[in-house]
């Protein structure tokens, strides 16, 4: 339960128009095309399969403790520098959904530890890509079309966000693979505290209605995040590696007038189970 994924995707996306301005599937994932992700505090580089279709993303982050780096597919026409032009002139509390004209984010990472390979998965079109490191560096790459694109893995359940809040399934397995499906109109994100028990959950959820989360986080035992952020329309899928326990996920993007959208309710109480 934490808003610095926000500041940090914020601060990302300011520091491009600086610098620019100059489970169960139904495929065997380790047969996917695999895209890398290698991460330092300053920069972010891609390499593996730039191919369109379901990929297996593998992200390495080395000189920090974590990272979440996301992917944005810019519109067909837009350039990385007029990309950059536009980002650069975001205010701060400007909410995300300001580039949307410009470009889709269509995968978040979940959390990825220093010194560990984490993996996620997504379907990429063909097109042209920003890798954003969360908090510095950017790399511009191309997907090509692939002739036979991979189908994406066959998940154990979805979870779906929407304005404002979360459907699909409320209990996810240890080991499963899930899809996080952005339903909504709105960029959203996917974050969580793992609570003590269903009544501290309760507590969570009220405090995250009042607009307090530092009276929320006071209430997990951890947190973290799923999908750091993704444009509408988009999915990507994780094995679930967390323990089993009780979960509040929520979204903490704000909306025009600076309110984040678990004030208006998006949150949602789930279980892990083994």
């Amino acid at each position: 339960m934490r808003r610095t994924t926000l500041t940090s995707l914020f601060v990302a996306l300011t520091a491009i128009g600086v610098s620019l301005a100059f489970a169960t599937t139904s495929v065997a994932t380790s047969s996917l095309p695999t895209l890398t992700l290698a991460v330092t505090p300053h920069t972010i580089t891609v390499g593996g399969q730039m191919v369109s279709g379901a990929v297996r993303i593998a992200t390495t982050v080395s000189g920090e403790k974590e990272d979440n780096p996301g992917l944005v597919l810019l519109k067909p026409g837009v350039t990385p520098q007029q990309f950059a032009a536009v980002v650069s002139k975001l205010g701060k509390n400007t909410p995300v959904d300001a580039i949307d004209p410009y470009g889709t984010i269509v995968y978040g990472s979940a959390d990825a530890p220093a010194g560990k390979t984490t993996v996620g998965y997504a379907d990429l079109p063909a097109g042209t890509y920003i890798a954003l490191n969360n908090g510095n560096g950017h790399a511009v790459f191309t997907v090509t079309q692939s002739a036979a694109p991979a189908a994406m893995p066959r998940p154990g359940a979805t979870v779906k966000a929407i304005e404002f809040g979360f459907r699909g399934a409320d209990v996810l397995h240890e080991g499963e693979m899930v899809r996080w499906y952005n339903a909504g109109y709105l960029v959203h994100m996917v974050v969580y505290g793992r609570v003590p028990s269903v009544a501290a959950a309760k507590k969570a959820e009220a405090a995250l209605l009042a607009g307090n989360l530092q009276g929320a986080e006071k209430l997990t035992l951890a947190h973290g995040t799923f999908v750091e952020l993704l444009s509408s329309g988009q999915s990507q899928e994780s094995v679930i590696d967390q323990p089993p326990g009780v979960y509040v996920i929520l979204c903490l993007m704000n909306t025009e007038d600076g309110r984040l959208h678990s004030q208006l309710g998006m949150f949602r109480t789930i279980r892990i189970v083994g």
